[in-house]
């Protein structure tokens, strides 16, 4: 398979590049071809254009100003995500990557007569989320109702694509994390991704 991985985080020392390198080589090592996009190293713009929003809904839509993101999606057989969550949520840099690629005509069409979305991202076979969270994961799950897996499982993956395989491994309680909690939960991305 052809995996883009994607990394948003600022800090090249962070944990998220660790787990990327670590995705990355599990990856490779199980044969797959991985495409690495390091949205701050690339600096990523993830401000929404005022032409790209006035022209959100014309047909075909334009997406010059991100071809190659575009091209790289479109050319994935899955997608694995590495992000820390800030306030319970993606950086804003990797919600703006989807709010400008993840646009009409490239993740999904609009279905004029009924307002759905009709899914166009049917390359996309699989989608894993590796993602940091300073809280607890009593938290998360039972105080603010993991609204990052949320947005992804029933949002992103069900409106783009069609039965693509979802998993999201998180490490919680980042901020506490031993040294000892940290390398296992990086053993836990070696295994599932070899897996793939």
């Amino acid at each position: 398979m052809r995996i883009l991985l994607v990394l948003a985080h600022p800090l090249p020392e962070s944990f998220a590049a660790s787990v990327t390198r670590t995705a990355r080589e599990a990856l490779e090592a199980s044969g797959h071809a991985v495409d690495l996009v390091d949205l701050y190293d690339q600096n990523f713009d993830p401000r929404l254009s005022e032409a790209e929003r006035r022209a959100y809904f014309d047909m075909p839509y334009g997406t010059s100003e991100v071809a190659d993101m575009v091209a790289r999606l479109k050319a994935a057989d899955g997608l694995v995500l590495v992000f820390p969550q800030w306030w319970f949520n993606f950086p804003a840099i990797l919600k703006g990557f989807f709010d400008r690629v993840f646009a009409p005509g490239v993740a999904f069409t609009h279905d004029a007569a009924g307002g759905r979305i009709v899914p166009e991202l049917t390359n996309i076979r699989l989608l894993y989320a590796l993602t940091t969270t300073g809280s607890p994961w009593w938290l998360v799950h039972f105080y603010m109702g993991n609204p990052v897996r949320r947005l992804l499982k029933r949002g992103i993956a069900s409106f783009c694509s069609k039965k693509l395989v979802f998993r999201m491994l998180s490490l919680h309680d980042m901020d506490r994390a031993t040294e000892a909690r940290r390398k296992a939960h990086l053993e836990r991305v070696r295994k599932a991704l070899a897996a793939i």
